[in-house]
């Protein structure tokens, strides 16, 4: 059975979410972050050299980034469900939603490490990652003007890959979806699927640690 390891508000509620949707059984261990630094502990740190959250372990497997685990769960143990093959017209939908996360992310440590620093050239590449931000922000406003789901009608992973960024992220000082109602209203869709729902009461970033 595969184990998630939760970090208390991190992007591992993602796979309980997946797990969820794909009607999988799984077992949580959960992990508190120092309540002085906001860092993961020396358990979870030594779960792997990596340590990013989400981090799962399948017998002796032990893997680590989320595009990794939700592709390695899918495909390994749900027959390919909620993922798109390269041979269908919507896979480069997928493949460009699926590696989003990683961009907005990117953008925002990089705001993080900027922040402290005070210089003319600090000051110019704010400017540029804050301009990049707002277009990826914008595109990803469009898409789901046109579509209901990011790879096309139906939900996939793409999606469960960068919802965390549009709802989580905010509690570590990310952006808000303010102006963009097409996002907005794709959340409210997601928020109504029971396994979201469930998967958020079980790990969200307002779930505790079961008693």
């Amino acid at each position: 059975m595969i184990t998630i390891h939760h970090l208390g508000v991190s992007q591992s509620d993602r796979i309980v979410w997946l797990m969820e949707e794909l009607g999988l059984p799984y077992a949580l261990e959960w992990y508190d972050r120092d309540p002085a630094t906001g860092l993961a502990p020396p358990e979870y740190l030594a779960l792997h050299p990596a340590a990013t959250a989400p981090v799962i372990t399948d017998g002796q497997t032990v893997l680590t980034e989320s595009a990794v685990i939700v592709e390695y769960i899918c495909h390994r143990y749900a027959d390919g469900r909620l993922t798109v093959r390269p041979d269908q017209p919507n896979y480069p939908d997928y493949l460009y939603w699926m590696h989003f996360n990683n961009n907005v992310l990117g953008l925002f440590f990089a705001r993080l490490a900027l922040g402290a620093a005070e210089s003319a050239h600090a000051e110019r590449i704010g400017g540029f990652i804050a301009r990049r931000h707002d277009r990826y922000y914008g595109h990803l406003d469009t898409r789901l003007g046109e579509s209901e789901y990011l790879a096309g009608p139906e939900l996939t992973c793409a999606d469960i890959m960068v919802t965390f960024n549009l709802t989580s992220l905010g509690r570590f000082g990310g952006p808000g979806i303010e102006g963009l109602p097409n996002v907005a209203a794709y959340l409210e869709r997601i928020r109504k699927r029971p396994a979201y729902a469930k998967a958020m009461s079980i790990a969200g970033p307002t779930a505790t640690r079961p008693s």
